[in-house]
């Protein structure tokens, strides 16, 4: 079908990036692209077992490469808090939003977090905030914050973010994408010198999709979502966003990137977004309310 490829990535020697969830699915192909192509990256990952795999997979396919593991629980703050500190002395150029849960049992994290929402949203929100001083210290920093296309079937129940009076796993998830949208617009905004970037993978075989039927033991349905990545395009082709965000030189902030047919699967291109991601009241209160939620506030991280 043609289009932007992983050969047009541009030479990023110098250049350094962290990817959370880089031991598999997109977050792997991201890290290995980045690292292929020149860049010192960081694979922040939960598992240090699954991490050690990837890291040794990476080395193995990039054998110069600049890579290095290191552990970030993004359902745990004080994991975020730690990871940050260890990161923010050193200019950072590229940080992957990345890692994430779908569709999970009602769980709650370390802080007591819905787990969607805590994980893929909050989580992000505080290390985003955490790495400021690297980005800032970077000369063209840029964040790429993975949504889904479930986006747009998103709202946001700000009297309920956690789910404790109604818990639905798929109205969950995709409150936890839109957050995750609105957040990388609201980002562009409010820091004009970022390039902050949506990218989503259409409809990628990963296995992000049996997570939440493993979690709810049930074999029935961790084969149903087995069968259904039968019909989805690849792992590393559904990198490809979040690759072109991360790295091509026309990207302009506060864009999204996805696939280009039906945002479902081909090349990746700059796509449409639901309309309540641009909307600037709900980006401000899900800005505050997260804020308030983490204890990480951006202005003070901004003048550290």
């Amino acid at each position: 079908m043609g289009g932007w490829t992983a050969k047009d990535i541009p030479d990023l020697t110098g250049k350094r990036a962290i990817v959370t969830g880089a031991n598999s699915g997109i977050g792997y192909y991201a890290a290995l692209e980045l690292a292929r192509h020149g860049a010192s990256v960081v694979l922040a990952c939960r598992s240090p077992e699954r991490g050690r795999e990837a890291l040794d997979r990476l080395k193995r396919a990039v054998s110069d490469g600049d890579v290095e593991l290191d552990v970030l629980d993004l359902a745990d703050l004080a994991s975020v808090r730690a990871f940050g500190e260890r990161h923010a002395g050193r200019p950072l150029d590229i940080l992957v939003n990345n890692a994430g849960v779908m569709a999970l049992p009602r769980r709650a994290t370390a802080d007591g977090f819905e787990m969607q929402f805590g994980t893929n949203h909050l989580g992000h929100f505080a290390l985003t905030a955490l790495l400021l001083p690297a980005l800032r210290a970077a000369s063209a920093p840029r964040v790429v914050t993975l949504t889904s296309g479930f986006a747009w079937a998103g709202r946001f129940a700000f009297d309920d973010l956690q789910g404790e009076r109604r818990y639905r796993k798929w109205g969950a998830y995709a409150q936890s994408k839109l957050a995750n949208l609105v957040f990388a617009k609201e980002l562009a905004r409010r820091f004009p010198e970022i390039t902050s970037v949506a990218a989503h993978p259409g409809y990628a075989a990963t296995n992000l999709q049996q997570t939440g039927p493993r979690m709810q033991e049930s074999k029935v349905l961790e084969r149903g979502a087995g069968l259904l990545n039968l019909a989805g395009q690849s792992a590393a082709m559904g990198a490809l966003p979040t690759l072109r965000a991360a790295t091509d030189p026309d990207v302009e902030s506060g864009t999204c990137y996805g696939p280009r047919l039906l945002q479902y699967r081909g090349a990746p291109v700059k796509v449409m977004t639901p309309p309540l991601a641009s909307k600037p009241e709900p980006a401000a209160r899900l800005w505050q309310a997260s804020e308030s939620l983490t204890g990480v506030h951006y202005e003070t991280a901004a003048t550290s």
